[in-house]
């Protein structure tokens, strides 16, 4: 058996904006060498790897027999080719968000993972912002949630729409909190500056009655990533940005407010830990397989709306194909 020391052989699979970073965070792991970096840009994949002190491979094939776990932050059409692959070699996976470019994928990695028994995480990486995962205990049965999820332009992103760029985490975050199926998905969406939605807004019902209005925009002119949760004699705001929260309670005739304690962490390195620490314990991981299929399911259904009603609106010459 491995020494604590080096009982994780690590590899980031893809490093660019996002793996780049995966890859900074394993070298900070107690107990985790970094085996390698893979990238199909050898000029990208070989800065990081010096950056990182490791060994940098364009294919992944050099070193299936080498990890125990990687990261796989490639584009979205490619996570199901390198992920079956790593899988089938009966390697733990963090797999960024969304999971799959299909639900015919994510089905498909959902078998896999369970054929194998190794841990499968998606990177849902707001599941461990401290705002978010402070909410434990204090929300309960909420009634009605907003989210406005905007950020500035920015052409590196423009491949992808908002709803699977986006607004995929506030989905992920509301399916979470809300103890019901979803009854009802009514969804809108444009597109501005790209061939993609843009701008999307979504309102999921839910069986209890819990209403989520969710909004998220690529065209905005300042970042913005906040969440309102409302439930009975109690008000949440959380700042995803920020780190911060504040919550306002009823009791008798009078509104308390209090700011939540919050201790400011990088979320990414809390959610590689707790992923690392599921690969140790052998236990499933705070954000499964099963939640990221279910994140893409509902994400998907709004995407079909959007595009559905677009088509409808060029039928009728209201705009332009």
């Amino acid at each position: 058996m491995m020494s604590m020391q080096t009982d994780i052989k690590a590899a980031v699979i893809g490093v660019g904006h996002l793996g780049r970073h995966h890859a900074r965070v394993y070298t900070e792991m107690p107990g985790v060498a970094l085996v390698g970096v893979v990238d199909s840009n050898p000029r990208q994949g070989k800065k990081v790897a010096r950056k990182c002190k490791t060994d940098y491979y364009e294919t992944i094939d050099p070193i299936l027999d080498q990890i125990n776990v990687a990261s796989v932050v490639v584009p979205t059409p490619a996570h199901f080719a390198v992920a079956e692959k790593l899988l089938e070699r009966g390697i733990n996976l963090l797999i960024e968000k969304p999971m799959t470019a299909t639900l015919e994928e994510a089905e498909k990695l959902v078998r896999l993972k369970t054929e194998s028994g190794v841990v499968l995480q998606v990177g849902h990486i707001e599941r461990f912002n401290p705002a978010i995962m402070a909410m434990k205990g204090v929300v309960y049965n909420p009634m009605f949630v907003e989210v406005h999820r905007l950020c500035p332009y920015n052409p590196r992103g423009t491949d992808v729409g908002v709803v699977l760029d986006l607004m995929i985490h506030d989905i992920d975050i509301v399916l979470n909190l809300v103890p019901s199926k979803v009854s009802e998905i009514r969804a809108v969406g444009i597109n501005v500056v790209s061939k993609n939605d843009d701008i999307a807004n979504a309102r999921i019902e839910f069986e209890n009655g819990c209403v989520a209005n969710i909004a998220a925009s690529k065209v905005g002119n300042k970042e913005m990533r906040k969440i309102r949760i409302f439930q009975e004699n109690v008000y949440i705001s959380l700042d995803y940005q920020n780190q911060a929260g504040i919550i306002y309670s009823k009791e008798g005739n009078k509104i308390h407010r209090r700011k939540i304690p919050l201790k400011r962490e990088e979320p990414l390195k809390l959610e590689i830990a707790s992923f690392l620490d599921c690969v140790r314990k052998k236990r499933d991981p705070v954000v499964s397989a099963e939640h990221g299929k279910q994140a893409l399911e509902i994400a998907m259904e709004i995407v079909n709306q959007i595009r559905e009603k677009k088509k409808l609106m060029i039928a009728r010459g209201i705009i332009k194909q």
